[in-house]
């Protein structure tokens, strides 16, 4: 039995399947906490695991730049108030080993002088995106400079040292490997519903055979927008098509004028509406790509505000399962992708295509190989094993 300590980033697409990883770690017997912001507690403690608060979150909020949308985040991810506090609940654990969220600067920070083994999670693709992550992690450290700290070290210098860095992404759908990262290890998507996540009876029945639509737009705060879901919602309202919007608890079902066609939920476990569904319209967390894949469903892509959103949305165009729009896309051009997709079949046969290579591959059983490794000293290969793809009648 290890002790495992998880400095966490609890973003929307990155909490869940760190969780995922974490049940498939207790479940072999180790214990595993997390450590992170306020916010995350309750997720946590409602998953089961012990959750450490980091209270010097936001202490140093006030001398970050005023009026960015990640202000907060900002703060959080690289301040040294922050570092300081890390460094003091590693020494209070002493974990056997510490994982790191890829998007935790003020943690990578820290690590050389953790004295333990340690991995990077990167819930993406690292490849496709690296000059993205090189990109993020400058906007994040030029706010820290502009707060008056002295810079962190590049995204390179941060992640590369450590023992291992871990993708939560498929091998194949990555770009192909840069020289001098060998470390990475690409084990498949964690596709971990959260405990409010919860099974939802629709109003259609089983055997409806009205196609059905999934809207789905991310369930992290810092990318709180009702218009999308709006221009979603009436982009669809005259399509000849049942609607499920999901709002991820960020937007209130009652801020948004729902269609005839059309029910509003903050929660839904999604893969019981995906397995029903004949399009998601979705911001291009790389989660709900990869679930819409799973289940072998076509997609429309409108990224938001994260780094990667965009580059999903380029994959999956560029794999044929699936549409991308700019963010801004209007109403008008949402209706005519989605009509585009819903009557055009290569893109669900595409979808199943990618279904196939996803069916089977566990990354919660994958990634736990690769920290039982670590802590073993030794090195686990990902599983190669695909199964059958699922059918949608």
């Amino acid at each position: 039995m290890a002790r495992i300590l998880w400095l966490n980033w609890s973003g929307g697409g990155n909490l869940p399947p760190s969780l995922g990883v974490a049940r498939v770690l207790t479940e072999r017997g180790h214990l595993v906490a997390f450590a992170g912001r306020p916010e995350m507690v309750p997720r946590v403690k409602t998953a089961g695991f012990r959750a450490i608060e980091i209270t010097d979150a936001y202490a140093q909020v006030d001398r970050y730049p005023q009026g960015h949308f990640m202000t907060r985040a900002a703060c959080y991810l690289t301040s040294p108030a922050v570092e300081a506090q890390v460094q003091s609940i590693v020494a209070t654990e002493a974990p056997d080993i510490v994982l790191i969220d890829a998007m935790f600067p003020a943690a990578l920070a820290r690590a050389p002088q953790f004295g333990r083994r340690s991995a990077v999670f990167v819930h993406t693709f690292v490849f496709r995106q690296l000059d993205m992550w090189r990109r993020f992690f400058g906007i994040f450290d030029g706010m820290r400079q502009q707060a008056g700290f002295a810079g962190l070290p590049s995204v390179d210098d941060l992640w590369r040292p450590r023992d291992r860095i871990v993708s939560t992404s498929l091998g194949e759908f990555d770009a192909p490997p840069a020289p001098g990262w060998e470390m990475v290890r690409h084990v498949g998507p964690v596709l971990e519903d959260e405990k409010f996540a919860v099974p939802t009876t629709l109003p259609w029945p089983a055997d409806d055979r009205t196609p059905l639509v999934m809207v789905s737009f991310s369930t992290g705060f810092e990318q709180r927008n009702v218009d999308k879901i709006q221009r979603a919602l009436d982009a669809l309202a005259d399509v000849p098509v049942h609607v499920v919007a999901t709002t991820g608890g960020i937007v209130a079902p009652n801020e948004v004028a729902a269609p005839h066609n059309a029910i509003v939920l903050n929660y839904a476990a999604h893969d019981p509406i995906m397995r029903r569904a004949a399009l998601v319209i979705t911001h291009g967390g790389h989660g709900t790509a990869m679930r819409a894949l799973r289940h072998g469903v076509p997609m429309v892509v409108i990224p938001g505000l994260a780094g990667d959103q965009p580059y999903v949305a380029a994959a999956v165009q560029e794999w044929g399962a699936g549409v991308a729009l700019s963010g801004d896309a209007t109403v008008e051009a949402i209706r005519a992708a989605a009509q585009d997709v819903l009557s055009t079949p290569s893109y669900r046969d595409k979808a199943q295509q990618r279904c196939a290579r996803l069916t089977g591959i566990d990354g919660a059983a994958n990634a736990a190989n690769e920290v039982e490794s670590l802590l073993a000293g030794g090195r686990a290969e990902p599983s190669a094993h695909r199964g059958q793809c699922q059918q949608v009648a």
